[in-house]
């Protein structure tokens, strides 16, 4: 049994953003979110649900997921494979943008809701050691959110370390899952007993899909390989070009170094030789001293060696 990579774009989206499995992106939000009781989410809209893109327009597909509650609050959840900078800039635009577009023109501000953003990522960004992160809009002064209607969530991949027999809480085996579904061989005894857990490894197995989504996964799964490789390549492309400019300048240095070392080598040799001369010719050390800028210790010892 073989199990897509959730972490492919793909796969993340026809998982979670599957407009027939909606249970298996409420189980996910409500375990992100720490929802429970009356808070717990129970209903999602989809705002665009999975459909196998055609590859000549990739690049205008959006592939993030974006869900209504049945409260009217936004959640954007964005699967994020490589680092390509200013990911919390990014975060913060789509965020916002989710908010203003629940305002249509002349309506009142109080009809806004809030909306959280999930960014799940193959690399870190953040210092805490915890892979989930949560973070709000504090009052600084009496640490207290005031500015409610924003909130985000960071869930850093790397960071989760965890076993299987170490899961604890459905959000460790989404995460597990998340990380190591494509890894797994048949579907862990730990996930048997929940129904979106099993739905999840159903449709992350590639036997089921068609041609058109194993084809669209791995051209996306061969362009994600493109673009590390090409990363790698640049890197070390630069690396070798500051190694190359380092040698030029270290060599350029130590040129530098050896002319203004053998410079003051020679002078101070002339001047040695002044002072041969004058001690030869018995004119006093503080004379000499005075008439070449040599110190004192320099004479004596020259002297030494004369007598």
């Amino acid at each position: 049994m073989k199990f897509a990579d959730p972490k492919n774009d793909l796969a993340f989206k026809k998982i979670f953003g599957n407009k027939h499995h909606k249970n298996i992106l409420i189980s996910f939000l409500n375990s992100v979110l720490d929802f429970k009781d009356e808070k717990e989410i129970v209903y999602v809209e989809l705002a665009n649900p999975y459909q196998v893109p055609k590859i000549p327009e990739l690049k205008e597909t959006i592939l993030d997921i974006n869900a209504t509650n049945k409260d009217g609050q936004s959640f954007i959840v964005e699967m994020q494979k490589k680092d390509l900078g200013d990911f919390t800039k990014r975060s913060l635009y789509y965020t916002s943008k989710a908010y203003v577009s629940q305002l249509p023109k002349g309506q009142n501000y109080t009809i806004l809701k809030k909306v959280y953003f999930i960014g799940i990522l193959n690399f870190n960004i953040f210092d805490n050691k915890n892979y989930i992160s949560r973070h709000l809009i504090i009052n600084q002064e009496t640490n207290t959110q005031d500015l409610e209607d924003f909130e985000f969530n960071f869930i850093e991949l790397p960071k989760f370390n965890k076993e299987l027999n170490e899961l604890n809480s459905i959000l460790d085996k989404w995460i597990y899952f998340i990380k190591n579904a494509s890894s797994l061989e048949m579907i862990p005894q730990e996930y048997n007993s929940i129904e979106e857990f099993k739905e999840a490894f159903d449709i992350a197995t590639q036997t089921s899909w068609d041609q058109q989504e194993l084809k669209v996964y791995e051209y996306m799964a061969l362009k994600e390989f493109d673009e590390l490789n090409a990363l790698k390549t640049a890197e070390k492309k630069g690396m070798q070009k500051g190694m190359q400019k380092g040698i030029e300048q270290g060599i350029e240095k130590g040129i530098k170094q050896g002319i203004e070392k053998g410079k003051k080598e020679g002078e101070k040799k002339a001047k040695l030789d002044v002072a041969k001369n004058l001690l030869k010719a018995d004119v006093d050390i503080d004379t000499i001293v005075i008439s070449t800028n040599l110190t004192k210790a320099d004479i004596i010892n020259l002297k030494d060696t004369l007598s």
